[in-house]
């Protein structure tokens, strides 16, 4: 067996490591453009806020040491110009020295990943527009950071982006963010992504949100970035991470199929349309389980994944890759916001009817100390199907969002996760985790036992109700509302209209619900408004985009 491999880090690498374990006696070569085949991309913006001081840490294995251990040939710094199925060649062309050769293979993978988007505005191409993707990108930003300089700018508010400002802020570095869509992180949906803008402020993140990039100057030592807004920013440093975009070309010279999506079109054995050549990682085209639709899907745990089956199948596994979640989590200061399946952009998109429902649950039980309040949202049908999660808090986050991915990927309902035994002790959870109580509020709505209301959707011509508690009520209430605590509901009930739809909300929900009920049991229509008063001001807190950095004295969302 003779088997090329072209690109490294995490579908590559895999590749060739789990190859090697199956064929002590195969020629295996990886090809690279890159001086790097196996590194920690993800850890990349650690290392400019010196969270991750050593950079050689970020270095899993040197082309050498990947050679010894595994007896694959790696040929850095080599990139392969076009590909000949019909001959089952590759050219090669040595980067350092400029000559080209040929080298033939049996079955061949390809792993070139994808390369940082570039926006057609103006001066975005400059070079010194640095963007952060390979250990060089990082050595060189890390280099401008250590010389002194006061201000950057980023533009993009993807994980990389966010994950960048995070570590320049950590540096002491004034940072502004811009991102053309109304909220960072575009897997979340506007009014989940909401405390992370307050979190990004209260770190004296400056955000520009909803507002795009027209040009870009370079002005002796420093730039003008300038917004369609009109907007001048003055910065020091600017740094481009608006998205990424598959590296598809080679495939598309050898006449492979390129899907919907634009990534390289893959069988469930990650086989081209040659059956010689298999694809993997971020240029290739996946299905994405929440939706069962062609999706690219960047991240490296899939590729890691994808890597692994593909030398499987080429030594006759016939293992399937059944799809993606896309399931992912990002740091952002002291929160963490974590996102599975699909959210509700996807899900109109792809024309998909869904429920939806908003807990605010603590992150363990709330007498022992620590305890985090996380904000959930998550997405079924009527089938009781999950088909998306979206959790953003403290601790704790990781967790349920992995038990929820779990569950789409093995088919386990939203109903059936009340019944979910799931490990507790005060200081890490509740003896009702908040996946149970995920199940608990599925399990009322499409059972009947509750109707909600979700923030968006007030009816205009409702009677809103408050059932908190006097002291929460002098915090601020929804406008128009009336107030009634809950303990007193029974006996008030005299007061209230029994010929229009009555909207009870509490601070979360569960006190809503327990009013609901007992005005559904005197002959009242009432819904529960989701995630009661801390889910309406995420969505207010998303509809009003701020630019300036958070000041004590301005209300938070917590």
């Amino acid at each position: 067996m003779k088997l090329i491999i072209i690109g490294g880090v995490a579908g590559g690498a895999s590749a060739a490591a789990r190859a090697r374990r199956l064929d002590e006696h195969a020629t295996i070569t990886i090809y690279d453009r890159g001086a790097y085949i196996s590194f920690a991309n993800c850890g990349l913006p650690y290392h400019l806020g010196d969270i991750i001081k050593n950079r050689d840490e970020l270095i899993l294995m040197s082309p050498s040491g990947f050679e010894q251990k595994t007896q694959v040939t790696i040929k850095t710094r080599h990139e392969v110009s076009a590909i000949d199925p019909h001959k089952k060649t590759v050219t090669v062309r040595d980067l350092a020295s400029g000559n080209e050769f040929s080298d033939t293979y049996d079955k061949l993978i390809l792993s070139p990943g994808s390369s940082p988007l570039i926006p057609p505005v103006p001066g975005a191409k400059n070079p010194k527009v640095l963007c952060l993707w390979t250990i060089p990108d990082m050595d060189q930003i890390k280099s401008i950071i250590d010389s002194g300089i006061n201000s950057a700018v980023v533009i993009g508010g993807g994980f990389i982006g966010v994950e960048v400002a995070e570590n320049l802020a950590y540096k002491g570095i004034e940072v502004t963010l811009v991102e053309m869509l109304p909220n960072i992180l575009p897997q979340l949906d506007a009014e989940m992504a909401a405390p992370l803008h307050e979190e990004m402020r209260h770190h004296r993140v400056k955000l520009y949100l909803g507002n795009g990039v027209s040009e870009i100057n370079e002005q002796g030592a420093k730039f003008i970035v300038s917004l369609q807004d009109g907007t001048a920013l003055h910065t020091d440093l600017v740094i481009m991470a608006v998205g990424v975009r598959p590296n598809v070309e080679l495939a598309k010279s050898a006449n492979l199929a390129i899907g919907e999506s634009g990534g390289i079109q893959v069988n469930s054995t990650l086989q081209t349309s040659n059956p010689d050549i298999y694809a993997v990682g971020d240029a290739i085209e996946v299905n994405h389980l929440a939706i069962g639709r062609p999706a690219r899907i960047a991240l490296a745990g899939p590729a890691a994944k994808q890597g692994r089956i593909a030398a499987n199948n080429i030594y006759g596994a016939n293992q399937a890759y059944r799809g993606s979640l896309g399931t992912s989590i990002c740091k952002v200061f002291n929160k963490s916001a974590a996102s599975t399946g699909a959210n509700e952009t996807t899900l109109q998109q792809a024309g998909i009817s869904y429920l939806k429902c908003y807990l605010h649950p603590a992150s363990h039980a709330s007498y022992y100390p620590g305890a985090e309040m996380m904000h959930i949202k998550v997405l079924f049908n009527h089938q009781e199907r999950i088909l998306g999660a979206q959790i953003v808090g403290g601790q704790g986050v990781d967790k349920r969002i992995d038990v929820i991915a779990t569950s789409i990927r093995n088919g386990l309902t939203i109903t059936q996760l009340e019944e979910l035994e799931l490990c507790y002790a005060p200081p890490y959870g509740s003896a009702k985790d908040p996946i149970n109580f995920i199940g608990f509020v599925a399990n009322n709505l499409l059972k009947g036992h509750t109707e909600i209301v979700t923030p968006e959707a007030i009816p205009a011509e409702a009677f809103v109700l408050d059932v908190r508690e006097d002291f929460e009520v002098a915090r601020g209430m929804i406008p128009g509302a009336q107030h009634i605590p809950l303990g007193q509901l029974r006996n008030r009930l005299d007061t209230l209209p029994k010929d229009t739809l009555i909207v009870v909300y509490c601070k979360v929900g569960i006190r809503g619900f327990n009013a609901e009920r007992i005005l559904k049991g005197n002959g009242f229509s009432a819904k529960n408004l989701s995630g009661g008063y801390l889910s309406w001001q995420m969505f207010q807190s998303s509809r009003v985009h701020r630019t300036q950095p958070f000041h004590e004295g301005e209300t938070n969302v917590h």
